[in-house]
């Protein structure tokens, strides 16, 4: 994995990838480096426009790139079906999903379900898009699913007592929340298709500090401030940022239940590397916590044995 970059992506010819978040930032990288080395990609988005404009930027640079666009709000639960439901009922094939689209730090703010938005956004959709999906993927050609969760993971837990948010809210924290929950959900999801015996891979992968518009939509006042002079300082490019989810998806040696991120200091920048979650992120009972509460909310529930 030394070094690795996206000319080390194999053909993807034949093969269709899901990438949520797809019009800007890691998710338009993503989607376009896929593109370029074969893959049918479809770019799911919450703003049709702004999607539109990717597709077509991305087919001025590779005019045979094969794209489509779908709309997704992953703050939204009916949104989430919907997309699922039209893949079904047409019968298109998965054989990655990119749960990669997220929205950072915003005021407290809920969902059309009263879901804290974050949470809802960045890991209740992608947790009722898998598992909507799941038998399709099941079927697909090296079938595997990457969860892109953050280095701030390490900073959360799961407010089991106060999952909105309403007693007490920092936009922080519940980001923190929901990346944790994100690594939870990529691990457990690993566990059981391992005790299923299916070869379905789950993986993980975090940008480290990447510039992208993710910090200038969600955050407001002096955070907003903070986080545009930190991108200008200190991030790494979106292309960099992208790497580890990139390899995730595609290289033949990306082991399930392994999470990528940067090889650089604290992870912040570099090429991709095996990196470690906290360890409370590792904690079977607390994912198996989670997994039965997503179930719950959702309403999704996946075909395949509890572990714990």
């Amino acid at each position: 994995m030394d070094r690795w970059t996206s000319e080390r992506i194999p053909a993807q010819t034949g093969k269709t990838f899901l990438v949520t978040g797809a019009n800007s930032g890691l998710g338009y990288v993503t989607s376009r480096e896929l593109a370029r080395h074969g893959a049918h990609v479809i770019m799911a988005v919450r703003n049709e426009q702004k999607g539109h404009a990717a597709l077509k930027t991305i087919q001025a640079e590779l005019p045979q790139a094969s794209l489509e666009l779908r709309r997704v709000d992953l703050g939204d639960l009916e949104s989430v079906h919907r997309l699922a439901d039209g893949i079904a009922g047409e019968g298109v094939p998965v054989d990655v999903l990119v749960n990669n689209a997220g929205i950072m730090m915003p005021p407290r703010s809920l969902s059309p379900q009263g879901h804290e938005s974050q949470f809802a956004a960045n890991h209740l959709g992608h947790f009722a898009l898998t598992g909507l999906l799941f038998p399709i993927i099941a079927k697909g050609e090296d079938p595997r699913v990457v969860t892109v969760s953050s280095g701030l993971h390490k900073r959360g837990r799961i407010h089991f007592d106060d999952l909105t948010g309403e007693r007490k809210y920092s936009p922080t924290g519940y980001y923190s929340q929901s990346k944790f929950a994100n690594v939870l959900f990529g691990l457990e999801l690993d566990r059981r298709l391992r005790a299923a015996g299916l070869p379905v891979r789950s993986l993980l992968a975090h940008p480290g500090y990447a510039a992208t518009n993710l910090q200038s939509t969600g955050p407001t006042g002096v955070l907003a401030f903070l986080m545009r002079f930190g991108n200008s300082l200190f991030a790494q490019s979106m292309e960099m940022g992208a790497l580890p989810q990139l390899y995730a998806a595609t290289d033949p040696a990306a082991r399930s239940g392994e999470f990528y991120g940067p090889d650089g200091m604290g992870e912040q920048k570099g090429y991709p590397k095996v990196v470690q979650p906290v360890e409370s992120a590792k904690d079977p009972q607390t994912a198996a916590r989670l997994w039965k509460l997503s179930e719950e909310i959702t309403g999704v529930e996946y075909p395949l044995p509890a572990t714990s």
